[in-house]
């Protein structure tokens, strides 16, 4: 068994894997996501303000989002949405 600290650790470094994998992979629509896995980028980002504010901190759509994406949304909706 892991102690909660490793396993916060752990956690963090996948969901950093993750985000690193969908940023690698931009030819992959929000849609398709959706559809296939029933999750998105921005259920991603929902999640990481929601969870967030849960802890008590202010963090906004759009700068979840800009976590999320690697960049402000709309600018990674007109360079790679289809």
């Amino acid at each position: 068994m892991i102690d909660e600290a490793t396993r916060t650790e752990l956690e963090a470094a996948a969901f950093r894997r993750l985000l690193a994998h969908l940023d690698s992979r931009k030819d992959v629509q929000n849609i398709d996501l959706m559809n296939l896995a029933g999750f998105c980028r921005n259920c991603l980002s929902k999640w990481y303000a929601a969870a967030a504010d849960e802890r008590g901190h202010s963090l906004s759509q759009d700068e979840a989002r800009e976590i999320v994406y690697g960049m402000p949304y709309a600018e990674w909706k007109a360079k790679h949405q289809i």
